[in-house]
């Protein structure tokens, strides 16, 4: 099974670059860094397909981080909420198929972009479910840069306050936002003190390490009555090598030549796991 996530994160890589060439717009490097844990939690954890995406009780996906939105847009399509053929209308005028999450995308559970309010969506979604006697979970995927909006700290707060132990934040922690890295931008470090101070279990784990992150997934909740924060440490533009760790990726396109690279690349890492 592991083998199989860790292809199909190569494929899903591919899939992010060829839609960002293509629409010559985009948010290379955060969809990178995220795309395992996307591929993780809707491949093997969560309960929620294109059969079942109007039942009550579905397992909610919010991609608070709204901007590395190609990665779920290729998520989504390989789950069969949409043809991906759709993809190639990226950017475009009038495409649904634009830079952040919006409902009018089969599969996408809550319009976000906006940093800061994934979380508390999230929280009110997992209060829902404990006043309705439901036994869904709730995931959200925030930026680390997203955490120095407030907002964040009063969802967490009041999470731990509800004792939402049916919901999990997943922290993309790749240390680099728009402008520098986030430790310059506003440091918010220590993250798993503070969350921890707040009354949330926390865990740290490679954020690329697709068997890893799904253990720890498949054992939630931690413990009773507690939200988890599971920080993933991950690499900006993460699987090709000129992007790794460079701030001109954030939403960086490549040009033909840079694309080629980067694609041969992913392909070798295919042949590497075969």
């Amino acid at each position: 099974m592991e083998k199989s996530l860790a292809k199909k994160s190569v494929e899903y890589r591919q899939r992010i670059l060829k839609y960002i060439y293509q629409a010559k717009a985009g948010h290379t490097g955060g969809s990178l860094s995220c795309v395992d844990i996307l591929n993780v939690l809707y491949n093997s954890v969560m309960n929620v397909s294109p059969s079942n995406f109007n039942s009550p009780d579905r397992d909610r996906y919010v991609q608070s981080k709204g901007h590395c939105v190609e990665a779920l847009f290729v998520v989504l399509a390989d789950q069969g909420f949409f043809p991906e053929s759709e993809l190639e209308t990226l950017g475009r005028y009038r495409s649904h198929f634009i830079g952040h999450p919006t409902r009018k995308v089969p599969g996408v559970e809550q319009n976000t972009g906006a940093l800061g309010h994934g979380l508390s969506l999230s929280v009110g979604m997992a209060i829902a479910a404990k006043l309705d006697q439901k036994d869904y979970k709730v995931f959200t995927l925030l930026g680390d840069g997203e955490l120095a909006e407030g907002s964040n700290w009063e969802a967490a707060l009041t999470a731990a306050h509800y004792e939402l132990d049916n919901l999990c934040a997943v922290l993309d922690y790749n240390r680099m936002q728009i402008s520098a890295p986030t430790r310059e931008v506003c440091n918010t470090d220590p993250v798993a003190d503070k969350f921890r101070s707040f009354g949330w279990d926390v865990m740290e784990v490679d954020g690329h390490d697709v068997e890893e992150l799904e253990r720890i997934f498949k054992q939630l909740p931690l413990s009773s009555g507690k939200p988890c924060l599971v920080i993933a440490h991950t690499i900006k533009g993460k699987g090709i090598s000129y992007m790794e760790n460079v701030l001109k990726w954030h939403h960086g396109v490549p040009n033909e030549e840079e694309y080629e690279q980067a694609q041969k690349e992913l392909e070798e890492s295919l042949l590497a796991l075969d």
